[in-house]
């Protein structure tokens, strides 16, 4: 099943998700690594390159992502859940988008800001829009830190939220991000 229902998440809907997830680890790890990297590394310009490369193709499934949740129907509930629960989850969702969209347009201004374009994979330059601020990588820069170092603690507490339902509640929350399931 490819879309979502009222009762479930589709294969489009989890794959998204899931590769979300992993890109986000992914590009958090190195980012954290390659800020320490000497001039004299044999990373210092291609740990940067692949970083780019993989949170620009990140950014535009984020934003299809956003599109398909506007744009296709959304599973109900759990009868058993919460009503705080739903609205921590609902104000969760909206924040992991929005802290997203916030790092990755930062790293956009931070690697733009010299006025050059990003290669994506060398398939396509994304052009710069130049500086727009004073000190634009710097500013941007920790921008990028703190809301990414607030991305990865909000979904820790967002898979911690999944493993409660899971192995405390007892309820198919976690699995209807894993499988897809019929009507």
């Amino acid at each position: 099943m490819l879309l979502n229902t009222k009762s479930a998440y589709g294969l489009i809907a989890i794959l998204l998700h899931w590769l979300s997830a992993f890109t986000v680890i992914g590009l958090f790890a190195v980012g954290f690594w390659m800020v320490d990297l000497t001039y004299y590394s044999e990373w210092y310009k291609t740990a940067p390159y692949w970083h780019k490369s993989i949170g620009l193709l990140l950014l535009l499934a984020t934003f299809f992502r956003i599109l398909w949740r506007l744009f296709t129907p959304k599973p109900e509930s759990l009868t058993t859940h919460k009503s705080w629960e739903i609205k921590t989850s609902h104000f969760a969702h909206f924040a992991l988008y929005l802290l997203l969209v916030i790092i990755m347009l930062s790293g956009y201004l931070i690697s733009t800001a010299d006025d050059r374009g990003i290669w994506v994979f060398d398939w396509i330059e994304i052009p710069s829009i130049g500086a727009i601020v004073d000190d634009q990588a710097d500013v941007a820069g920790v921008i990028h830190q703190y809301a990414a170092y607030s991305l990865i603690g909000l979904a820790i507490v967002h898979a911690i939220g999944a493993l409660k339902h899971h192995f405390i509640d007892k309820d198919s929350t976690l699995l209807r991000m894993i499988k897809t399931q019929q009507d």
